[in-house]
């Protein structure tokens, strides 16, 4: 699938002043079905907190999806009796459907959500908001596991929260801790790039904004949060376990062949260390080294099983080759994942030839090692013969780890299928030929919002990947997602813009 993108970076994160003027710095969106007896409760409290605790204007935005009780006069009622409150109804039903609708238009710089019942405790949302004001990070969710995290819930959902994310850490390697709790936040600018890429829109919404955010290098800052379990929620434990399972297997796949254009939005915000060129210290090399050991040693052991279950059909020259061969294949494909991080299957095939050759080179260290050692003794034992390889395939490994980084995957190659994104690190000069792309300035802001802020047709799910391009430097006038995302293309240092020819 094209992953083309049109030329563009987005601003880097900056601190929102606070201040009198037009835009609430924080939207919190309560997505509610058939909530009439909680909403009104929860929502008077909502607004108490923010009122007493919080130093910006705020919003509180109710996002009804498809309520058939008496959930919308309820909503209607609190916006007209409270100035910070607006009411949105959908006729679709879906948490993520009416998260992604009302984000898209918000016209807040820091977007947040909270579930209706309140189970978390209002005291971790300035922190949680805190991060995403202050330009330190680009999402932040709410944890029930970590450490210092206080839950009262009972054994059920604990097994199954606890068996959810595990089995996200092993299937999809994420690194968050808790993707279910309903108490999240992010920054409007992030959302309108991120959102497009999202195709659920039920329970499974939040898994996979994180998942894609984390794969594409965003920072996701965790606050620890005090819980209780709503005895009362109406959440359908086993289909929504099971949709959650449909998804995970959906974005493994995707992620997987490479149909995520994750280029997009690849660590575009701030200036990023590991972008900078800087001397003597090669890019990404502790990352690779470390990689490369793990791939290492599990190839080791899956070639010494190999030249032992060929033995016994054949010699050891023989069994060597054989097995030297079939573990160099397996090891040429997982260091081109997972070690030098190419995704797709674009130039695979010149990969694996040129990984042949190394494979060349590793049988003739390793069979002239056996070689050696059968000159030296007629009928060497078998131990000897695994120790004697053993410290062959140690030189061949730095060889090939060597000739890895430099020739088969090189950083800078011209015909390189993985994508390399440049972002603009100099704030104070930005780059000649993007001149719209300036960090967008949030003026003071008001304590009491007016334009209603949601005039604008439902969302209407259009394909996730799709790469439709975009213009940079308009994020912050869009009401939709649609066009509102800035796109990014590999850069390389033959590249030229024909706009300045």
């Amino acid at each position: 699938m094209r992953t083309d993108s049109s030329p563009g970076t987005l601003p880097a994160r900056e601190h929102l002043p606070a201040g009198d003027a037009g835009t609430p710095v924080l939207d919190v969106v309560i997505p509610v079905y058939n909530e009439e007896k909680d909403l009104q409760p929860c929502v008077l409290r909502l607004h108490e907190h923010l009122e007493r605790t919080f130093p910006y204007a705020f919003r509180i935005t109710i996002a009804d999806n498809a309520s058939t009780d008496t959930t919308p006069l309820v909503s209607r009622r609190l916006e007209a009796e409270i100035p910070e409150v607006r009411a949105f109804r959908l006729e679709q039903k879906g948490r993520g459907r009416a998260l992604r609708t009302v984000w898209s238009a918000s016209d807040a710089p820091v977007l947040a959500y909270m579930d209706v019942d309140l189970s978390t405790d209002l005291n971790a949302l300035l922190p949680l908001v805190a991060p995403l004001i202050s330009g330190h990070s680009d999402l932040a969710i709410g944890s029930r596991l970590a450490r210092s995290s206080r839950v009262v819930r009972g054994p059920k959902r604990e097994f199954i929260s606890r068996a959810y994310n595990l089995i996200l850490r092993g299937s999809l390697q994420a690194r968050f801790s808790d993707a279910q709790c309903g108490f999240k936040a992010i920054r409007r600018d992030v959302a309108q790039v991120l959102l497009p890429l999202v195709e659920d829109t039920g329970w499974f919404f939040d898994t996979e904004m994180l998942v894609i955010a984390e794969r594409a290098g965003l920072r996701i800052h965790e606050v620890p949060v005090d819980w209780v379990d709503d005895p009362d929620s109406t959440v359908h434990i086993v289909k929504t376990a099971t949709e959650d399972l449909k998804g995970v297997w959906r974005v493994g796949k995707a992620l997987a062949g490479g149909s995520l254009p994750l280029d997009r939005i690849t660590r575009p915000f701030g200036d990023d260390p590991r972008d900078r060129e800087i001397q003597d210290v090669p890019k990404g090399l502790a990352r690779q080294l470390v990689g490369f050991c793990v791939v290492g040693g599990l190839s080791t052991l899956f070639y010494l099983l190999l030249y032992s279950v060929f033995r016994q059909f054949g010699g050891s020259q023989t069994a060597n080759a054989l097995a030297l061969l079939v573990s160099a294949v397996a090891n040429t494909a997982a260091n081109r994942r997972l070690t030098f991080g190419v995704r797709g299957r674009g130039g695979a095939v010149r990969h694996q030839a040129q990984g042949l050759v190394v494979f060349g080179i590793g049988l003739a260290l390793t069979s002239g090692s056996l070689a050696a050692l059968n000159a030296a003794s007629s009928d060497p034992a078998h131990s000897t013969e695994l120790a004697v390889l053993i410290a062959a395939n140690l030189a061949a490994t730095v060889l090939r780890f060597l000739l890895f980084r430099a020739w088969v995957f090189p950083d800078r190659g011209d015909d390189q299928p993985r994508s390399t994104v440049v972002a603009a690190h100099t704030p104070a000069q930005p780059p000649a030929h993007t001149p719209t792309a300036q960090p967008q300035s949030y003026g003071p802001l008001p304590q009491r919002p007016t334009p209603h802020p949601y005039a604008t047709t439902p969302y209407t799910p259009q394909s996730p990947y799709d790469t439709t391009e975009f213009r940079a430097g308009e994020v912050a006038e869009q009401r939709s997602w649609r066009d509102a995302t800035v796109q990014l293309q590999p850069v390389r240092p033959t590249d030229t813009d024909p706009r300045n020819s």
